[in-house]
């Protein structure tokens, strides 16, 4: 037997065409394949263009890799037929693909005069940074004129933000916000029948099925390449259908069979889709060729008999045989079609493997987390007119009020949210329990009431969808401000954040982006409250995302400047931004007594001064001359170092200056070297776990690495999940570990 089946598969393909008899009547190019069918003849000799064109492609991904020219093997080869889908969707009906799409792309980019989908797709194959959507980081199909943002998943986990895109296309008719779509475009989202099953796509499904549910509209259509196989483990057969043809709120269409009756099949799905603008299952029937990718040796879990009959189904022998019996086509014609294009692929396969690749690290890092300081605050300053501000907050503006109550983090975080809904009416802000009761903490209170159900609202309970309906809004023009209930609820969906949402610009060479301000109610410190879900003190799973901004502020006006900064870094540079709030010092008055009010702040307006907006390298400093240590902390932690440094001066004289970082993602190292070196001594506070679960390791290496002299000791949480009651103090850092560690650093 050959070993080679790629030669075997094109070999069953040319011997076919080579034997083949021309019908008797050749049809003319406008006429149909069969009667009542939709698919002409030239439409049909169009759509077997294009799967030769993928399947060349494939073929040459494998020499380009036998030859060690290129890096990426996955094929589309038996998936062909998922052309018709990509030659009946229009221009602006966004597509988010699977690996496989090979054929879809073909046909879509033929819509687009003056498109070279061959030689870019060859490009990405070789990780050139001429590739035109990704610049050489990755092999993805994607192309900013064809509306298709780059997908790296293999496990369906970009289905949530398309379902959250196709959510969007409504929602920017009732809000006012432009998508730059058609009023009936829908959104494709294609997967395999093995990540079909998986949690993150379940959760997407489960979305569109609810919020179809609840009366919106939810165009999407979901599109099941069914191989049968993921990898080595088969689907059941039948298992698609049985789990998706009969649920609710999800209209099922099976294409199958002949080019035409696959054809027919799409028309209907993707026509239902358009208008019912309800979500659509349009389940696919392919084959899958040469195995998972070129590494892959399928002969140790199929027989060649299996393999063979897998073969027997290629779409393009199937393809072939039907329009040469339809007379759509003549077989030599057919035979000239596959022979130019395997021949002018091969060429221009040649010519991307020598063209550039990306070398240094600057150019790898280029689009990953883009950031212009002096833009970003000029963006900031950019505020609606006191005027607009008055008539909107009526008598007493939030700096006005007088009430304590006003005047806590949780107050000033609520008026910064009116604010920023006011200055942006491109805001969307949601989530769990947000809009009516105002969010567990009451941080959302009135929001929704003074913004509408259109742009403030309530989600189902699933921090995944949450994530997709933010990256889903904020790529037709919305500025997502999700909220997570809880630090812990981000590790339930943290691949929306790290795998999809802070990839997307990094993938498309900042082409797409995401823009997103993620505010997550967090840390520990709170009495009473037990267990990871509700008093997590952990940040190492948000500061290993890369390209991802981390804000944590401690105080009330602070968290207003911070807001603004990261809303204003996400406007202007489609940044994801992390805004993680202190639970436990959301309605603290006190610092040092009680009754003495100090954690209180007034509340800054709005500002046209560019500098009055916190962003990474802001920190806060307490006791500017001071020098006697330093010590450096955050959120919870800063309040318990600042009481620690008023007892230390008040009793024993020392003088230590305390810096608040306020930023974890950026850290602002070059800003804690300098204040290091003044100091001498330095003490890291860190509320979060010991070992990789906060910023202390990070801050005492830079410090090291950088040869800063200076004595340095850090304060860490315990490695341990934090109990119920007064037991928490037996793992938290507390002031008599900040005491302890001063005088380490001081002796």
């Amino acid at each position: 037997m050959s070993t080679n089946r790629v030669a075997v598969v094109e070999q069953n393909l040319d011997r076919y065409l080579e034997s083949a008899a021309p019908a008797q009547t050749l049809l003319a190019p406008d006429e149909p394949l069969a009667a009542g069918s939709r698919l002409t003849a030239r439409k049909a000799v169009e759509l077997f263009e294009d799967q030769v064109l993928s399947r060349a492609l494939d073929v040459a991904a494998r020499e380009l890799k036998r030859t060690n020219r290129s890096f990426y093997t996955i094929s589309s080869a038996g998936h062909e037929n998922n052309a018709v889908v990509g030659a009946l969707l229009r221009l602006d009906d966004p597509c988010f693909l699977h690996y496989r799409s090979g054929g879809l792309m073909m046909a879509r980019s033929r819509l687009l005069a003056g498109s070279t989908p061959s030689f870019d797709t060859l490009l990405s194959l070789c990780a050139s940074k001429e590739d035109p959507i990704s610049r050489g980081r990755h092999k993805v199909w994607g192309s900013k004129a064809l509306w298709v943002p780059p997908q790296t998943s293999t496990i369906a986990s970009h289905i949530p933000k398309a379902v959250g895109l196709a959510f969007a296309i409504a929602r920017g008719r009732r809000t006012g916000v432009p998508t730059a779509l058609a009023r009936d475009s829908i959104v494709l989202c294609s997967f395999g029948d093995a990540s079909a099953n998986h949690c993150t796509a379940l959760a997407g499904f489960n979305a569109a099925r609810y919020v179809q549910r609840r009366g919106n509209p939810m165009p999407i259509l979901f599109l099941c390449e069914d191989n049968g196989i993921g990898i080595s483990v088969e689907t059941p057969h039948g298992w698609i259908a049985d789990n998706f043809a009969h649920q609710p709120h999800l209209r099922y269409f099976h294409a199958a069979g002949d080019l035409d009756a696959v054809w027919e099949a799409c028309t209907a799905a993707i026509e239902h889709c358009r208008g019912a603008r309800s979500p659509t299952f349009l389940h696919l029937s392919t084959t899958r060729l040469w195995g998972h990718a070129g590494s892959d040796v399928e002969t140790t879990y199929r027989t060649l008999e299996e393999i063979e009959a897998v073969e027997a189904r290629d779409p393009l022998l199937a393809n072939a045989q039907r329009l040469v019996e339809t007379g759509a086509a003549a077989p030599a014609d057919l035979r000239a079609l596959v022979r130019d294009t395997r021949e002018r692929v091969l060429a221009a396969a040649d010519e991307a493997a020598r063209r550039p690749r990306l070398v240094t690290r600057a150019e790898v890092e280029a689009p990953l987390a883009p950031f212009d300081e002096a833009r970003v605050r000029a963006r900031a300053a950019r505020v609606v007119s006191p005027e607009e501000r008055r008539a909107f907050f009526g008598a007493s503006l939030p700096e006005e009020a007088s009430s304590a109550t006003k005047r806590t983090l949780a107050a000033h975080v609520n008026a910064a949210l009116h604010d920023l809904l006011l200055q942006h009416p491109e805001i969307l802000l949601f989530g769990e329990d947000t809009a009516k009761k105002g969010g567990v903490y009451g941080v959302t209170q009135g929001l929704q009431k003074r913004f509408g159900i259109a742009r403030v609202f309530d989600t189902l309970l699933d921090e995944t969808t949450i994530l997709g309906l933010a990256q889903g809004a904020a790529h037709v023009g919305f500025l997502p401000l999700p909220e997570i209930q809880y630090l812990a609820y981000v590790h339930n969906a943290l691949d929306q954040i790290r795998g999809e949402a802070c990839s997307l610009s990094y993938f498309s060479d900042g082409q797409f982006t995401n823009p997103m301000v993620v505010r997550i109610q967090g840390l520990a410190y709170q009495k009473g409250f037990g267990g990871h879900f509700h008093n997590d003190n952990s940040v190492g799973a948000l500061r290993d995302i890369p390209g991802l901004m981390l804000a944590v502020p401690a105080r009330g006006d602070d968290a207003v400047r911070m807001l603004r900064g990261a809303v204003a870094a996400a406007k202007e540079h489609g940044r994801v931004v992390a805004f993680l709030e202190p639970i436990a010092l959301y309605h603290e008055k006190d610092l040092h007594e009680d009754g003495d009010g100090l954690w209180l702040s007034g509340y800054p307006p709005p500002s046209t001064d560019p500098r009055d907006v916190l962003l990474p390298g802001d920190v806060g400093i307490y006791g500017p001359d001071y020098r006697d240590v330093l010590i450096v902390s955050y959120a919870n932690g800063l309040r318990l170092s600042l009481r620690v440094a008023r007892m230390l001066e008040r009793e024993r004289g020392l003088k230590a200056r305390v810096l608040d970082l306020r930023w974890l993602a950026p850290l602002p190292l070059d800003v804690l070297r300098r204040h290091a070196a003044e100091c001498g001594r330095v003490v890291v506070v860190d509320e979060c776990r010991a070992t990789g679960g906060g910023v202390a390791d990070a801050i005492v290496a830079d410090l090291a690495e950088h040869a800063v002299r200076a004595r340095v000791a850090s304060v860490r949480a315990a490695d341990c999940y934090v109990p119920l009651g007064s037991a928490t103090s037996a793992v938290l850092v507390g002031e008599e570990q900040i005491e302890a560690a001063i005088h380490e650093v001081l002796a």
